[in-house]
């Protein structure tokens, strides 16, 4: 098996050629950092004109918890396919399951998450991972995921 290659900087140009993903609806900027088959930190900047704070509050905007467990599945998509670079424009990554998620405080415009997470196993093609999402070193949320190629 060859050795996966890894950009010294993965952007969002590199996330859009890896995910299917597009706007409104991609919830990670940047890789900060990545070990294939093992763990990946990714950035989401949130900001005031992402199109789900006009409903979710009006007058007092919060990232829905859906879209926070969304940007960590993302980035364990991406993790997934340095981890296994033959699936690279092949195959799809689908989010088959959630386990433990739980919220312990809101992110606002203006926060930056963290998104954390470590390969747990793989078997039988399901990916199963564990994820903590990060403001300011502050646990906000954290969910075990499992994912499968398509």
């Amino acid at each position: 098996m060859s050795e996966t290659v890894i950009p010294e900087n993965i952007d969002i140009l590199e996330i859009l050629r890896l995910l299917p993903h597009r706007y409104p609806f991609v919830m990670v900027d940047r890789i900060l950092t990545i070990t294939p088959n093992k763990d990946i930190v990714g950035l989401k900047n949130v900001t005031i004109n992402e199109p789900f704070f006009q409903g979710h509050f009006p007058g007092r905007p919060v990232m829905p918890g859906v879209l926070i467990l969304e940007g960590m599945a993302q980035v364990g998509g991406v993790l997934a396919f340095y981890s296994e670079p033959e699936n690279i424009g092949n195959k799809v990554l689908y989010f088959v399951g959630i386990d433990k998620a739980r919220f312990r405080q809101p992110v606002t415009p203006g926060d930056q998450i963290h998104f954390k997470l470590e390969i747990l196993k793989r078997r039988r093609g399901i990916w199963q991972m564990a994820g903590q999402a990060y403001v300011e070193e502050k646990l906000v949320a954290e969910a075990e995921l499992m994912a499968s190629f398509g």
